[in-house]
């Protein structure tokens, strides 16, 4: 265990709880400068990689809690291809309002986005980052967790922290006081789930037997099972990619042998169309992985059992420490170092 304690990556992610905390205390306390869903015709959530996932798991999530338009770009396109999201023409009529979430806050694309956003007058900026930095300074609505900052290259904790704060953002627009108050409980479930399934996530990771990976989610879950690929390819160099549940039976299972892991996060509504893509995937020979809350009075199907009580919208967060667990201990066996992986930086800057 002390050897694992030399990696900045097991560290943040087993201290990712505490960064959890932080998210809703500032996000909670940027709250009387926000408006509320209604103010707004569209909300775009946008950034760069691990932040691109996250928004579209954001964009989901304030579609289902709001029910107003939301949708997740890339920075990229949001700066190269803005007829593809805004428009050419600006509406002064039409209330825009854009998340910009960063990591660092320094990203090239995210940042250039955000200031051809403003010199246009299309909307006003939120900005959700772990660092004060450039683009904290160009936001009308700035949220920074500071204990989400890293010193790895791949996102965890920062991830994490940041999608607790979107969540939370999503619960206050939608005007939905009683999720703020379920988010509460996250930070104490994190560390439990942590502690209770370390084993289960190294078990899986540090067996090279396994040569693919798959995480399906679906609804709010997806942007998050894209995150944890991501995760599983930067810090693995395995082959990994994500799919919502029932799209895997569409040619991607033609993949599926003894030699692949299957990831699914269970919702609560569609469980049963899930576990029966599971169950076949078993049949064809994979290991499967399922995580998800409880069945209320039944024996759960689930490998890791949230046992959170908390509802369904507001704890995504969940399912992602395990799963981060799982490629660190992968990256590991493997020889690689989990918190330099190839050929990546830890912020992106471009020439643009």
């Amino acid at each position: 265990m002390t050897r694992l304690q030399e990696y900045a990556t097991y560290r943040e992610i087993k201290s990712q709880p505490e960064a959890w905390a932080q998210a809703l205390d500032v996000t909670n306390a940027s709250r009387s400068a926000l408006l509320s869903a209604d103010d707004y015709d569209m909300v775009i959530f946008t950034g760069c990689g691990s932040t691109y996932y996250l928004s579209l798991a954001a964009a989901a999530l304030y579609q289902e809690l709001t029910g107003r338009t939301a949708r997740a770009v890339p920075a990229s396109d949001l700066l190269l291809n803005p007829q593809t999201v805004v428009g050419r023409i600006v509406n002064p009529t039409y209330k825009t309002l854009l998340v910009a979430v960063s990591r660092s806050g320094t990203t090239t694309e995210t940042v250039k986005a955000v200031e051809k956003f403003k010199q246009e007058q299309r909307g006003e900026v939120v900005v959700i980052s772990n660092y004060d930095e450039v683009l904290s300074r160009l936001a009308d609505v700035n949220i920074v967790i500071s204990k989400g900052q890293e010193e790895s290259i791949a996102q965890t904790r920062s991830f994490a922290s940041m999608y607790v704060a979107v969540t939370a953002f999503c619960a206050h627009m939608a005007g939905r006081g009683d999720l703020l108050g379920e988010m509460n409980k996250l930070p104490e479930i994190g560390n439990w789930l942590i502690g209770n399934y370390e084993s289960f996530a190294k078990e899986i990771g540090e067996n090279l037997n396994f040569d693919r990976f798959y995480f399906l989610g679906s609804g709010i879950r997806y942007g998050l099972a894209c995150e944890v690929n991501l995760k599983m390819k930067e810090m693995t160099l395995t082959h990994s990619e994500p799919f919502h549940f029932l799209e895997f039976r569409h040619g991607p299972m033609s993949m599926v042998n003894e030699n692949a892991v299957v990831v699914g996060m269970l919702s609560d509504a569609n469980r049963v169309h899930e576990v029966k893509v599971l169950a076949e995937m078993k049949m064809l020979g994979a290991t499967v992985a399922a995580l998800g809350e409880s069945p209320s009075g039944m024996i759960s199907d689930a490998d890791v059992v949230f046992e959170s009580g908390i509802l369904e919208s507001v704890r995504g967060v969940l399912y992602l420490p395990v799963l981060q667990l799982m490629a660190f201990y992968r990256s590991v066996a493997k020889g690689l170092n989990p918190d330099r992986p190839n050929n990546l930086t830890a912020v992106v800057k471009l020439e643009l």
